[in-house]
């Protein structure tokens, strides 16, 4: 199973306005008719009930949106860029993937969509900047760039009943026995090395159940793939704990997986649990099951029942107390079950809008103006033309650039720079 990959997402970059004219016969006042450039495509992440795996992202890491066309004479205004929805299984978080990783979204609901990386602004047309005072703008602006950024993506499975247990205890062989999944078996320890889920139907009733692979000693600090495999526990509701009964010690098993869960993730080890006493079709187990699910006992509050996965023992009696325990466990709703109401994740925005003008000298005296909106304006100037670098310094006024620059203390002959553009104050 993919459970993990990191993605590198790109959304569209804004189109730029465009500096235009109407040039009509009969129109003598025909004034600026530069339309706006289409906004640059987003990147969404679609919460898909029919995708299980992350392996559609094994071997295509980069996924980019449509850029915005730019902004025409006429008004005519540019088309958006193309969107791009990436389905990704329900139970997947998102991470971003930087020195201190935070959880951006949680999916886990089917058809649940969330903004990952927004697309560019389309620049405003020379028509925007019309004013009874500048009857034809020689300004416009370019479109946004878009954002560029590395997500992981993490597939924590959502089930009813999670399958925990030693390696070799019988819990793929459980899984099989109940579900029509099939899991891979066999008598040596770490068969499994995936999570593996079924359904089953008992009593009219659908109950999801999980195969967690064997757990041992340390897995809660990652021995033996532990951080993989317990991480798929968090989103189940009820825990069913095999034991091997034909061990020296059944107890000291049972002990040894609990204090893993408690290490991990202390809200694991509070799940509801049902102890599943298996191997009973063997005769030294069969033997000693009364005591050794008596010793079990001692050890929890949960309820022991006695099994066999192999000769499909017991495995009624097992369900009807599963079913008894999910009534009363707390329900996910297709939510989490270790989500409250009051710990949903704030609505994501990836890029905040800021307006605000700022100004700052470098290392080499240049005072580097730092307002997106100015910047995207002086990218389109041209500069060759007078009335257009006068239109662009008016504009500066009006946006409180230029007083920002005399706070700032520039003086006559320093150099200013606005994105790409570089010139001497006087």
């Amino acid at each position: 199973m993919i459970d993990r990959v990191v993605i590198h997402i790109k959304s569209g970059k804004g189109g730029n306005g465009a500096i235009s004219g109407r040039h009509e016969k009969y129109v003598p006042r025909g004034g600026p008719d530069g339309g706006t450039g289409g906004n640059g495509g987003s990147v969404y992440l679609v919460c898909d009930s029919n995708v299980n795996t992350l392996l559609a992202y094994r071997y295509r890491r980069l996924f980019s949106a449509g850029n915005g066309s730019n902004g025409e004479g006429g008004l005519r205004h540019g088309k958006k860029g193309d969107d791009v929805a990436l389905p990704v299984p329900v139970g997947t978080q998102v991470w971003s993937e930087d020195q201190r990783p935070k959880l951006m979204a949680d999916l886990d609901q089917d058809g649940e969509r969330v903004l990952i990386s927004e697309g560019g602004r389309g620049g405003a047309g020379n028509a925007r900047y019309a004013s009874p005072t500048n009857r034809f703008p020689m300004l416009a602006q370019a479109g946004e760039p878009g954002h560029e950024l590395e997500v992981r993506l993490e597939l924590k499975l959502l089930a009813d009943v999670g399958i925990i247990g030693a390696p070799n205890a019988g819990k793929s062989s459980l899984l099989a026995a109940l579900t029509a999944a099939r899991p891979k078996v066999a008598d040596y320890p770490f068969t499994t090395l995936e999570a593996a889920l079924g359904v089953v139907e008992h009593r009219g009733k659908d109950v999801v159940l999980v195969d967690i692979p064997g757990l041992i000693e340390g897995a809660h600090s990652g021995v033996g793939l532990g951080h993989d495999f317990l991480r798929h526990i968090e989103r189940t509701r009820i825990l069913v704990h095999v034991i091997d009964g034909s061990l020296i010690d059944p107890a000291e098993q049972f002990r040894e997986i609990n204090n893993e869960l408690e290490l991990f993730d202390s809200n694991l080890s509070q799940k509801p649990q049902i102890v599943a006493l298996n191997k009973i079709d063997m005769p030294e187990v069969r033997d000693l099951m009364e005591d050794i699910a008596a010793a079990l006992a001692n050890e929890s509050e949960a309820e022991v029942l006695c099994i066999s996965a192999v000769g499909r023992e017991g495995l009624d009696h097992l369900m009807d107390e599963v079913l008894r325990k999910l009534e009363t466990a707390q329900s996910f709703n297709g939510r989490a079950a270790d989500r409250s109401e009051e710990s949903e994740l704030p609505v994501l925005h990836p890029r905040p809008r800021s307006t605000k003008s700022l100004v700052r000298k470098n290392a080499d005296g240049v005072f580097v103006v730092e307002s997106a909106d100015v910047i995207r304006i002086a990218a389109m100037v041209d500069v060759r033309k007078w009335e257009a670098r006068i239109q662009f310094y008016r504009r500066l006024q009006h946006t409180g650039i230029d007083q920002a620059l005399i706070d700032a203390g520039i003086m006559p002959g320093d150099s200013v720079r606005i994105g790409e553009l570089e010139w001497e104050w006087e």
